[in-house]
Order: structure tokens, then sequence, then C-alpha cells
């Protein structure tokens, strides 16, 4: 069942900011945070099988040395 939430004394420099992100989404304010809610609920899920399988053919990679080389580029820009 759908719940309504609320967030008190938000700081008008951080609504500022929300509007124009919606407006860049071309959403409304409200419909901006419900993304952002379902989207940090998203990311703290362990990912599918099917959702890995999608990543790595997203990516093209085809063995472990690939995956292997992906990982290592990326270590190296941190």
């Amino acid at each position: 069942m759908p719940l309504n939430l609320s967030i008190k004394n938000v700081p008008d420099r951080a609504v500022q900011g929300l509007r124009e992100r919606a407006e860049r989404h071309h959403r409304s304010l409200q419909g901006e945070l419900l993304a952002i809610v379902e989207a940090a609920v998203q990311e703290d899920r362990p990912a599918t099988p099917a959702e890995i399988l999608a990543e790595v053919l997203r990516l093209g990679l085809r063995t472990p040395s690939e995956a292997t080389a992906l990982i290592r580029a990326d270590r190296d820009r941190s």
C-alpha cells in the first residue's frame, strides 16, 4: 500500500536544486523526489543474475581477461 512521506525544514538551497533537477528531467518536484527514493532503494538490493548478464552484454565482455582489464582500468582512474 502506498504511503505519503513528508520532509520538514528542507533548506532553500536543496529545494532549488531539486526543482532544477526535476525540470532537467521533465518531471514535477514530486515525481523527481519519487525517482530519487526509488533509485536509492534499487541501489541497496543485490543485482539479479539477469541484470548482471545484461550489463556484461552491454559492455561487450566476452572473456574473463576482458573483464579483468576493464576492472583494472577502472581502478587506475581512481
